[in-house]
């Protein structure tokens, strides 16, 4: 006699606030989550363990969103990331805020005190959700267990509409440990299904551009990471190879068109956008790093014509003439359709003029790219680097003299694999941005191009490389100091040449010290070999602490 014939009731199933947040994740296809295990986020991490999703755990929370930041960047979804209450989730701050000026979708999530105690200075209480609401896209708590799918849901959503950007959701602890019955809970009212469309410019915008692209003289593109977002590189490709117009793009924008291609000239990015009648932006900012769109960085004359999907990026740029709101692939294609065939021949002798300013600035970089002296040449690691990395290499670069330097001299030719802190500036990224490139493609060789200063911040993350199996290839450049300070003059500049190499060893890592340039390369060849066998390897190279990078002057304070 079974249940039902014998008039016996059978009791709901119940489940706890851990499961239902364990649950949604694995519905959301999240297959990785970064990490630092305590409080009441102990028993959830278990739970998601044991359902198949990988947890890293870092060193610190800072790199573990870091991490999260970097995963999202490379695989083109949200990356996740978890601390325990009050000082673990506001370690995480500082990464969230790195995304969200960057524009990169993390999904945080943050164990908190009791809510039956809020108020009466609990273990760790703190206003977390106040915290984080200026530095997020989106951020709440939830009070209801039956509601934590629901939440969850609407954070990836917040995450990954209109313009990207992390959010932060907050699990009290008595939360996550009620039990409710599983048919009080909300999963069925969640739609996987749902679309939402995306916006193109009208007809009349589109005509309004086609015109201005051919009444200009000395047209270019820049572009940036909402080009990858929205995953428009080859839209972006067509319209540049249709038009003939010169591209650049934004340090995180980089690679969306291989930067080998005819119309990129990379040394001769200053006298492009001193010299351009017409300037289209894709997907970027008018921030600092464009001079904010005017003179002296920019031309004065310039038609500035920006297409973004955050109405906000056109509000704020006070030089800009044309504003599209819309899907960088739709409105591209649109261009593309309507532009005339014959630009190409039009631009030709601008084409000439870039190639030519290119090539001086490449004759510029020669005898440092060549050069044998000792210390070595940051630029001549950098070539060391460029020759030796996979054409589709993922590569980080953290620091101030290296940055710069690597942003001159090392090309990029894949969408998103191309790294660095972005419009923030947040030092330390480097290698937890490398350990999650790793996570996100494993199959790729992943090198993290520091400086000694950035790689003392989150150094011990080489830890974590080693125990999770992401191998990575650290190159540090061993100046001696956070800039190039020859004469001593920046208090708190000097750090000295630490064997950071042989730190790595204890760590179990692979170690290299390098001090003359023809030693580079074989060093790099060994520290490959270390990756293929599982083992992340550190090449801590000598260099000039005499050399100072050029470039445009992006704060008051850069001397």
């Amino acid at each position: 006699m079974n249940v039902m014939e014998s008039g016996m009731s059978v009791a709901p199933r119940t489940v706890t606030g851990n499961d239902l947040l364990s649950r949604e994740l694995l519905r959301q296809k999240v297959d990785t989550l970064f990490f630092l295990m305590g409080g009441p986020m102990t028993v959830a991490g278990s739970i998601f363990r044991d359902n198949g999703i990988r947890m890293i755990d870092a060193r610190h929370e800072q790199a573990a969103a870091f991490m999260a930041q970097a995963y999202a960047r490379v695989s083109g979804r949200p990356g996740v990331c978890m601390a325990c209450s009050g000082p673990g989730t506001m370690n995480l701050t500082t990464g969230l805020a790195n995304a969200f000026v960057d524009g990169a979708p993390v999904v945080a999530l943050g164990g908190s005190s009791p809510v039956a105690q809020f108020k009466m200075q609990a273990f760790q209480e703190i206003d977390q959700v106040a915290v984080m609401r200026p530095i997020t896209k989106w951020a709440e708590r939830v009070y209801d267990v039956s509601r934590i799918p629901e939440y969850v849901d609407m954070a990836f959503k917040h995450a990954m509409s209109g313009k990207p950007g992390p959010v932060y959701l907050d699990l009290p602890g008595d939360i996550l440990f009620h039990k409710v019955s599983e048919a009080d809970t909300y999963p069925p009212r969640l739609r996987q299904d749902r679309t939402i469309g995306k916006a193109a410019a009208s007809e009349d915008m589109v005509e309004r551009i086609v015109s201005l692209l051919g009444a200009a003289q000395r047209p270019i593109v820049l572009s940036g990471s909402g080009v990858l977002w929205s995953g428009a590189s080859e839209a972006l490709q067509r319209f540049v190879e249709k038009t003939g117009i010169p591209f650049y793009t934004s340090p995180q924008g980089r690679g969306a068109i291989a930067e080998d291609h005819e119309y990129a000239f990379l040394n001769a990015r200053s006298t492009a956008l001193r010299e351009a009648d017409l300037v289209l932006v894709v997907g970027t900012r008018l921030n600092y790093m464009l001079g904010f769109g005017m003179p002296p960085r920019m031309n004065d004359d310039a038609i500035i014509v920006q297409i973004d999907a955050d109405p906000e990026e056109l509000s704020r740029s006070a030089n800009l003439h044309y504003g599209v709101v819309g899907d960088a692939a739709l409105v591209l294609d649109q261009l593309s359709a309507a532009a005339d065939g014959d630009l190409r021949a039009r631009f030709e002798e601008w084409r000439g003029r870039l190639a030519e300013a290119d090539e001086a600035g490449r004759r510029k970089q020669q005898p440092f790219l060549a050069s044998e002296q000792t210390p070595i040449h940051p630029l001549r690691l950098c070539k060391e680097v460029a020759d030796f990395m996979d054409r589709d290499a993922i590569l980080v670069v953290d620091g101030q003299e290296i940055l710069t330097y690597g942003r001159q001299s090392i090309p990029t030719f894949v969408p998103a694999h191309r790294l660095n802190s972005g419009p923030f500036g947040t030092m330390g990224i480097g290698l937890p941005f490398g350990i999650g490139a790793k996570a996100a493609k494993p199959d790729k060789q992943v090198i993290v191009l520091h400086g000694d200063g950035s790689f003392g911040i989150n150094a011990m993350e080489l830890d974590a490389s080693v125990r999770h199996r992401l191998p990575v290839i650290v190159v540090i450049s061993l100046n001696g100091g956070w800039t190039a300070d020859p004469d001593g003059k920046k208090a708190g500049s000097r750090l000295g040449l630490t064997r950071y190499d042989r730190m790595a060893e204890t760590l179990g890592c692979h170690g290299e010290y390098v001090e003359r340039p023809e030693d580079i390369r074989p060093a790099l060849e060994r520290a490959a070999s270390a990756v293929k066998s599982g083992r992340t390897a550190v090449v801590n190279v000598v260099t000039d602490p005499k050399a100072q990078a050029d470039t445009a002057k992006f704060a008051f304070y850069r001397t």
